[in-house]
C-alpha cells in the first residue's frame, strides 16, 4: 500500500541511519521498525524484578530498614 507518512526529524534521521548501517532501503527498515512497534504493544509487559527470600525472621520490623540490616547481617552490614 502506497501512502504519504509525515515523520518527526529524529524519527527520520535514526530511520534513515539505520538504513545506511545495515545496507536496507528506507521503505524496508520504516515497515520492520513499525512491525516490530505494534509487536510490543500488543505483548505482555516483561517482569521487571523478582521476589527473593532475603532471610527475614519472624517478628522483624520493615520500617525500619537500617535496623533490619543490621539484623540480617550484623552490626558490620555497610
Amino acid at each position: 500500500m502506497r501512502t504519504t507518512l509525515t515523520l518527526d526529524d529524529d524519527v527520520a534521521s535514526k530511520l534513515k541511519e539505520a538504513a545506511r548501517v545495515t545496507g536496507k532501503p528506507f521503505k524496508e527498515v520504516v515497515n520492520e521498525s513499525i512491525r516490530l512497534g505494534l509487536q510490543a504493544k500488543t505483548q505482555k509487559p516483561k517482569r521487571t524484578f523478582k521476589v527473593r527470600n532475603i532471610g527475614a525472621r519472624i517478628g522483624m520490623n520493615f520500617t525500619n530498614v537500617e535496623r533490619m540490616l543490621q539484623q540480617i547481617e550484623g552490626p558490620d552490614y555497610r
